[in-house]
C-alpha cells in the first residue's frame, strides 16, 4: 500500500461524534424567520388566483412578484422557476412561501390560504411523453450491415424506476441579509459556487453582493447538487422581502415527496450476434425528467455513453432523450445515469447468453473492451481494463464460477439460491469536455506566517473525506505534519470556483491540482511570510477532443472499474430474498485514504443494492409521489446484507493525485444487474427479468403466472 493511502482519523470525525458540528438547523433561532411552501395540489394547471388572509405583524407572504431578479434558477437550462409563474407543472410546486417567527403560525396561515386553478390535464406516462427536453444520438460502423450479417437478432425492454437520495440531513437552507444589500446564503449544499450563481441572478445582483457558505452537510448523494441552488433562491427572496434571516429545512416527508429523485428509465435494446460474439447493438434510452429539465442534459450524457457497457464491438447505435411529465422534477443521483443503461446491457448480456447455452461469465469476457479499443463515443481506452483480474479476485472471494453452475440445475422446495455478476465502470471527471470549456478549476493554497496552510477549493464536504485527503495531498507533498494543513467548508467570498462535488472528479481532478500547488509552494516556501499559490486545470495531451454535436471523442480521460457479485436465497412462499452474500472488486487508482474508500465502496454497493431490490417508489394516477416516508420507503441497512465484502484492486492513473482515480460513485452502478440476474437464477424455469427494483411483490407475481 502506498504511504498516501495509510489511514487517519478523519477531521471532522470528532466534531460530529461529539455533536459539535454546527448544521443549518443548528443555528440560534433568535430573529431568524421560519420558511414554509404554499404547494401545488394538483400536477397541471392554470393558476387563476392566491387568496392569503390577513397576516400579523412580521410575517410574509413572497410570491413570482418579489423575484427582483429573474424568476428562474440557473441550473443548466433556464426553466425552473424560482416561485411558480403563470402554471404549475407538477404536485408540490412551489407557488408561495409564507415566512414569520413562530411556525405553527405559519402552518396556520398556509391552511387559510385559498388557491383557484383551472385544471390542465396532466403528463404522467413516460411511454406517451411528447415534449422532448433533450435529444442525443450516436453511432459508428455500419449497423445495418451488422443486422444484415447477424446470425441470430436479439431485442428487449428494460425498465428502472425512482431512488431517492435518502440523506440522513433533509434539504435546509438559510438567507441573511447583510449591509448594502448583500446577501449570504448558507446551508447544506454539494456546489457552493452553483448557489451563488442561481442567488445573484434571482436576486440581480453582482458577484460580489452575494456569498455562499456550505455548513457541515450530512449527506448529498447527488440530491444537494441543484435542488439548493432553488431552495437557496427562495430563501434569499424570502430575506430580501422581509429584510431579516428566513431559513427554511424541510421535514423528511416533504424531502421525500417533492426533492429531485434518480431519473426512471426505460431502455430498448436490439442486438446483433455472430459467431458468439456481439456484432453490433442499437439501443433506444428514455429517461423521465418530471417537470422540468433541472440536471437532465448531463444525466442523460452518461447515461447513453454508458448504453453498450463494458463491451467492444464495432457497430453502434444510441438514441436518448429526456422527456417531461408533470412529476417530480428527476435530477442527479449517485452515478448519474450509468446506473440505469448499466442494468438494461448487463440484463440483455445474460439473456443473450442464455439463449445461446454459454455461461453468461464467458459470454461477457470474450466480449470485454480492452486496453486501446475505442470507446462508445469514439474515444479511447487510453490505460489497462483490469477487469479479467479483477473478475478473478471476486471469484476467489465467493466461488462464482462453480456455484454458478450449480444454480442453474433445477432447483425445487421452498428456498432456492442464485449468484449474478455485473461487470461496469464510471467515467472518471465531468463529461466531454465539461472539465475544459466550462469549469476551468482553480484552487489554492495559502500559507501564513507561523507555518500552517489552508486549502482553498469549493469542493463541498458531503461525507467523502475531502477535508481529510485534500489536506493529506498537500501535507504530504511540503513534508508538513497533517495538523498544519486545513481545509475548511467552502465560503465563496474566500475561495476560488474549483468546480462542484459532482461527477467523482474532487479527488482526482482538484486534488492533482492541489498537489501541483503544493510542489510549487514546497519550491517557493519562505520562513516566516504569509504566501498564496495557484494551480488552473489543464487537460491532459493525451485526450482525443470530445465534440457534444457529434458525440465524439473522450468522454472522459479514464476510467474507474467494477466487478460485483451478489448471491441470494429466494423464499418461494413470501418472495423474499434474502442476500447471502454482496462481493465487490473496485479499481479507483490509488486510494489517498484506505479506510476512506473502503467506507465509500461499501456505501455505495449497499445503496446500489438497494435500488436493485426494495426501494421502490412511484406516483400514484394524479402525480403525486406515493412514498413520503420510512415506512412505506424502505432503504437498505447492514443488517440486509451482514456479508458485505469490498475489495480494492489499484490501476494508477498517471494524471491523478499519486494515481488515484474517481471513486464515490463506482459501486452502485453495476448492483442492480448483479442483484437482478441472482433473482433470476433463483427463480429458475427461464424466467427473464427486465426491470428494478425487483421487489418480493414482483418475484410471487412471476411464481403465480408460472404456476396458471
Amino acid at each position: 500500500m502506498e504511504k498516501i493511502s495509510e489511514s487517519v482519523v478523519k477531521k471532522d470525525h470528532a466534531p460530529k461524534m461529539s455533536g459539535r458540528s454546527v448544521y443549518v438547523g443548528d443555528y440560534s433561532g433568535d430573529g431568524v424567520l421560519t420558511g414554509k411552501f404554499l404547494r401545488s395540489t394538483l400536477a397541471r394547471a392554470k393558476v387563476l388566483g392566491v387568496e392569503v388572509p390577513s397576516l400579523p405583524d412580521g410575517y410574509f407572504y413572497v410570491d413570482k412578484t418579489d423575484v427582483p431578479g429573474d424568476n428562474n434558477v440557473n441550473i443548466v437550462l433556464d426553466d425552473t422557476p424560482v416561485f411558480a409563474r403563470d402554471t404549475v407543472e407538477y404536485i408540490g410546486e412551489p407557488i408561495g412561501m409564507v415566512v414569520g417567527p413562530e411556525e405553527k403560525v405559519v402552518d396556520r396561515i398556509l391552511s387559510e390560504i385559498k388557491v383557484s386553478y383551472e385544471k390542465l390535464e396532466p403528463m404522467l406516462d413516460l411511454r406517451k411523453a411528447d415534449t422532448v427536453f433533450f435529444n442525443y444520438e450516436y453511432e459508428k460502423g455500419n449497423l445495418e450491415k451488422a443486422f444484415a450479417e447477424a446470425d441470430k437478432v436479439y431485442e428487449e425492454e428494460f425498465s428502472t424506476g425512482y431512488q431517492d437520495q435518502t440523506y440522513l440531513e433533509p434539504q435546509g437552507m438559510m438567507a441573511e441579509p447583510e449591509e448594502n444589500g448583500h446577501m449570504y446564503v448558507h446551508g447544506s449544499m454539494q456546489c457552493a459556487y452553483y448557489v451563488h450563481g442561481a442567488v445573484m441572478r434571482a436576486l440581480g445582483s453582482r458577484p460580489d453582493e452575494v456569498h455562499i457558505l456550505q455548513d457541515v452537510t450530512g449527506g448529498g448523494f447527488g440530491g444537494k447538487e441543484a435542488f439548493p441552488s432553488i431552495l437557496g433562491c427562495q430563501v434569499a427572496v424570502a430575506a430580501r422581502k422581509a429584510n431579516a434571516p428566513v431559513r427554511c429545512i424541510f421535514g423528511r416527508r416533504e424531502d421525500l415527496e417533492f426533492t429531485s429523485k434518480r431519473h426512471p428509465s426505460l431502455c430498448v435494446y436490439k442486438v446483433a450476434v455472430k459467431d458468439g460474439k456481439v456484432t453490433g447493438m442499437d439501443i433506444d434510452v428514455k429517461f423521465n425528467s418530471g417537470a422540468y429539465t433541472t440536471l437532465s442534459p448531463v444525466v442523460l450524457q452518461r447515461g447513453i455513453i454508458c448504453a453498450s457497457g463494458v463491451y467492444s464491438f464495432d457497430n453502434l447505435h444510441v438514441h436518448g432523450r429526456a422527456l417531461k411529465t408533470n412529476t417530480t422534477p428527476s435530477g442527479a443521483y449517485r452515478g448519474f445515469g450509468a446506473p440505469q443503461t448499466f442494468f438494461a446491457v448487463e440484463m440483455m448480456m445474460n439473456h443473450i447468453a442464455r439463449d445461446l447455452r454459454i455461461d453468461s461469465l464467458q459470454f461477457k469476457e470474450a466480449n470485454l473492451a480492452r486496453q486501446g479499443d475505442p470507446t462508445s463515443t469514439s474515444g479511447k481506452y487510453h490505460f489497462p481494463i483490469p477487469l479479467p483480474e479483477m473478475i478473478n479476485e471476486v471469484d476467489r472471494a465467493c466461488d462464482f464460477r462453480r456455484k454458478h453452475l450449480e444454480y442453474e440445475k433445477p432447483q425445487t422446495g421452498r428456498y432456492r439460491k442464485g449468484i449474478g455478476m455485473a461487470l461496469w465502470f464510471h467515467g472518471a471527471g465531468f463529461t466531454g469536455s465539461g472539465e475544459r470549456d466550462h469549469i476551468k478549476a482553480v484552487c489554492k493554497l495559502h500559507k501564513y506566517p507561523d507555518g500552517t496552510v489552508e486549502v482553498l477549493a469549493s469542493n463541498g464536504e458531503i461525507g467523502q473525506g475531502l477535508r481529510t485527503t485534500f489536506p493529506k495531498i498537500v501535507a504530504h507533498e511540503l513534508n508538513l505534519p497533517l495538523e498544519k494543513v486545513y481545509y475548511n467548508h467552502p465560503d465563496t467570498a474566500r475561495v476560488p470556483d474549483s468546480g462542484p462535488t459532482v461527477a467523482s472528479r474532487s479527488l482526482m481532478v482538484v486534488g492533482e491540482l492541489l498537489r501541483r500547488a503544493a510542489i510549487k509552494l514546497r519550491t517557493q516556501w519562505k520562513e516566516g511570510e504569509d504566501q498564496i499559490v495557484e494551480e488552473h486545470f489543464r487537460e491532459p495531451d493525451f485526450m482525443i477532443p470530445f465534440y457534444l454535436d457529434k458525440f465524439q471523442g473522450d468522454a472522459y480521460p479514464t476510467y474507474a472499474w467494477g466487478v460485483g457479485a451478489i448471491e441470494v436465497e429466494l423464499d418461494t412462499c413470501t418472495g423474499i430474498s434474502t442476500i447471502l452474500g454482496a462481493y465487490g472488486s473496485f479499481d479507483v487508482g490509488t486510494p489517498i485514504d484506505y479506510n476512506i474508500v473502503i467506507g465509500q465502496m461499501e456505501g455505495g454497493y449497499l445503496q446500489g443494492i438497494g435500488y436493485a431490490s426494495i426501494e421502490k417508489m412511484d406516483y400514484d394516477n394524479q402525480g403525486r409521489i406515493r412514498n413520503n416516508s420510512f415506512s412505506d420507503y424502505l432503504i437498505p441497512t447492514t443488517k440486509d446484507v451482514p456479508n458485505l465484502k469490498c475489495m480494492l484492486h489499484v490501476e494508477q492513473y498517471p494524471d491523478g493525485p499519486y494515481g488515484a482515480k474517481g471513486a464515490g460513485e463506482l459501486p452502485l452502478v453495476g448492483a442492480p444487474g448483479a442483484y437482478v440476474a441472482a433473482v433470476e437464477q433463483a427463480l429458475g424455469n427461464g424466467a427473464s427479468l427486465h426491470h428494478a427494483p425487483f421487489t418480493a411483490e414482483d418475484t410471487l407475481n412471476v411464481m403465480m403466472k408460472e404456476a396458471e
